[in-house]
Protein backbone atom coordinates (compact mmCIF):
# COMPACT_ATOMS: atom_id res chain seq x y z
CA UNK A 1 0.00 0.00 0.00
CA UNK A 2 1.14 3.82 -1.19
CA UNK A 3 0.58 7.02 0.16
CA UNK A 4 -1.31 7.72 -2.40
CA UNK A 5 -3.75 4.54 -1.97
CA UNK A 6 -4.26 6.13 1.66
CA UNK A 7 -5.44 9.47 0.31
CA UNK A 8 -7.46 7.68 -2.52
CA UNK A 9 -9.27 5.62 0.36
CA UNK A 10 -9.91 9.03 2.29
CA UNK A 11 -11.15 10.80 -0.57
CA UNK A 12 -13.62 7.93 -1.28
CA UNK A 13 -14.70 7.41 2.17
CA UNK A 14 -15.22 10.94 3.18
CA UNK A 15 -17.78 11.00 -0.01
CA UNK A 16 -19.36 7.35 0.76
CA UNK A 17 -19.74 9.13 4.05
CA UNK A 18 -21.18 12.25 2.76
CA UNK A 19 -23.69 10.84 0.16
CA UNK A 20 -24.45 7.79 2.59
CA UNK A 21 -25.33 10.01 5.39
CA UNK A 22 -27.79 12.36 2.57
CA UNK A 23 -29.32 8.68 1.95
CA UNK A 24 -29.42 7.74 5.30
CA UNK A 25 -31.25 10.81 6.07
CA UNK A 26 -33.53 10.70 3.91
CA UNK A 27 -34.46 7.14 3.57
CA UNK A 28 -34.53 6.07 7.14
CA UNK A 29 -34.66 8.97 9.52
CA UNK A 30 -36.81 11.57 7.50
CA UNK A 31 -40.10 8.74 7.36
CA UNK A 32 -39.59 7.46 10.60
CA UNK A 33 -39.26 10.80 12.30
CA UNK A 34 -42.52 11.75 10.24
CA UNK A 35 -44.45 8.93 11.16
CA UNK A 36 -43.33 8.25 15.11
CA UNK A 37 -42.94 11.98 16.21
CA UNK A 38 -45.18 14.71 16.52
CA UNK A 39 -43.87 18.25 14.68
CA UNK A 40 -42.64 20.23 17.61
CA UNK A 41 -40.43 16.60 18.52
CA UNK A 42 -40.02 16.32 14.68
CA UNK A 43 -38.42 19.80 14.27
CA UNK A 44 -36.16 19.26 17.42
CA UNK A 45 -34.80 15.79 15.99
CA UNK A 46 -34.53 16.99 12.53
CA UNK A 47 -32.76 20.08 13.17
CA UNK A 48 -30.33 18.54 15.66
CA UNK A 49 -29.53 16.28 12.58
CA UNK A 50 -29.39 18.85 10.14
CA UNK A 51 -26.94 21.00 12.24
CA UNK A 52 -24.47 17.45 13.47
CA UNK A 53 -24.60 16.87 9.89
CA UNK A 54 -23.76 20.68 8.73
CA UNK A 55 -20.94 20.78 11.15
CA UNK A 56 -19.43 17.58 9.69
CA UNK A 57 -19.66 18.45 6.89
CA UNK A 58 -17.78 22.06 7.55
CA UNK A 59 -15.06 20.46 10.12
CA UNK A 60 -14.61 17.29 8.75
CA UNK A 61 -15.82 16.75 4.69
CA UNK A 62 -14.55 19.68 3.37
CA UNK A 63 -11.27 19.84 4.43
CA UNK A 64 -10.56 16.22 3.96
CA UNK A 65 -12.32 16.24 0.31
CA UNK A 66 -10.21 19.25 -0.86
CA UNK A 67 -7.29 18.53 0.62
CA UNK A 68 -7.56 14.65 -1.04
CA UNK A 69 -8.73 15.91 -4.35
CA UNK A 70 -5.49 18.48 -5.00
CA UNK A 71 -3.22 15.97 -3.27
CA UNK A 72 -4.75 13.39 -6.31
CA UNK A 73 -4.75 15.91 -9.00
CA UNK A 74 -1.57 17.37 -8.58
CA UNK A 75 -0.52 13.73 -8.36
CA UNK A 76 -2.21 12.76 -11.63
CA UNK A 77 -0.74 15.69 -13.14
CA UNK A 78 -3.94 17.86 -13.56
CA UNK A 79 -3.50 21.54 -14.82
CA UNK A 80 -5.64 24.36 -15.30
CA UNK A 81 -5.63 23.86 -19.07
CA UNK A 82 -6.14 19.88 -18.24
CA UNK A 83 -9.41 20.22 -17.03
CA UNK A 84 -11.06 21.38 -20.63
CA UNK A 85 -9.25 18.49 -22.89
CA UNK A 86 -11.23 15.69 -23.59
CA UNK A 87 -11.29 12.31 -21.37
CA UNK A 88 -9.85 12.81 -17.82
CA UNK A 89 -9.93 16.66 -17.62
CA UNK A 90 -13.30 17.45 -19.11
CA UNK A 91 -15.02 14.98 -16.74
CA UNK A 92 -12.98 16.39 -13.28
CA UNK A 93 -14.06 19.34 -14.77
CA UNK A 94 -17.59 18.54 -14.64
CA UNK A 95 -17.21 16.92 -11.45
CA UNK A 96 -16.00 19.71 -9.69
CA UNK A 97 -18.68 22.18 -11.27
CA UNK A 98 -21.27 19.63 -9.96
CA UNK A 99 -19.19 19.23 -6.13
CA UNK A 100 -19.66 23.10 -6.35
CA UNK A 101 -23.13 23.28 -7.02
CA UNK A 102 -23.92 20.46 -4.48
CA UNK A 103 -22.08 22.34 -1.51
CA UNK A 104 -23.93 25.50 -2.78
CA UNK A 105 -27.26 23.48 -2.89
CA UNK A 106 -26.89 22.14 1.03
CA UNK A 107 -25.62 25.17 2.32
CA UNK A 108 -28.75 26.74 0.97
CA UNK A 109 -30.56 23.99 2.50
CA UNK A 110 -29.34 24.77 5.91
CA UNK A 111 -30.38 28.35 5.49
CA UNK A 112 -33.67 28.15 4.23
CA UNK A 113 -34.19 25.66 7.00
CA UNK A 114 -33.20 27.96 9.49
CA UNK A 115 -35.34 30.80 7.92
CA UNK A 116 -38.69 28.94 8.26
CA UNK A 117 -38.38 28.16 4.27
CA UNK A 118 -39.76 24.29 4.10
CA UNK A 119 -40.42 23.87 1.13
CA UNK A 120 -37.69 25.39 -0.54
CA UNK A 121 -35.27 24.36 1.59
CA UNK A 122 -36.79 20.55 0.49
CA UNK A 123 -36.08 21.48 -3.08
CA UNK A 124 -32.20 21.84 -2.55
CA UNK A 125 -32.08 19.17 -0.25
CA UNK A 126 -33.21 17.00 -2.99
CA UNK A 127 -30.92 19.15 -5.35
CA UNK A 128 -28.01 18.41 -3.36
CA UNK A 129 -28.97 14.94 -2.99
CA UNK A 130 -28.93 14.05 -6.44
CA UNK A 131 -26.45 16.55 -7.25
CA UNK A 132 -24.30 14.09 -4.91
CA UNK A 133 -25.32 11.16 -6.79
CA UNK A 134 -23.96 12.71 -9.81
CA UNK A 135 -20.43 13.61 -8.25
CA UNK A 136 -19.97 9.89 -7.42
CA UNK A 137 -21.14 8.56 -11.25
CA UNK A 138 -18.70 11.27 -12.67
CA UNK A 139 -16.09 9.93 -10.13
CA UNK A 140 -16.79 6.50 -11.44
CA UNK A 141 -16.25 7.39 -15.04
CA UNK A 142 -12.57 9.34 -14.28
CA UNK A 143 -10.58 7.10 -17.07
CA UNK A 144 -7.83 4.95 -14.91
CA UNK A 145 -4.25 6.96 -15.34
Amino acid sequence: MTWWSVVRFLHVLGAALWVGGQLAVSLVLLPLARRLLDEHRRGQVLSAVGRRFGLLTAAVFLPVQLATGVAIAWHKGVTWASLAEPGYGRILAAKLVLFCAVMAAAAAHGWLTGSGRPRLARVMAVTSLVGSLGVVLLATALPAT
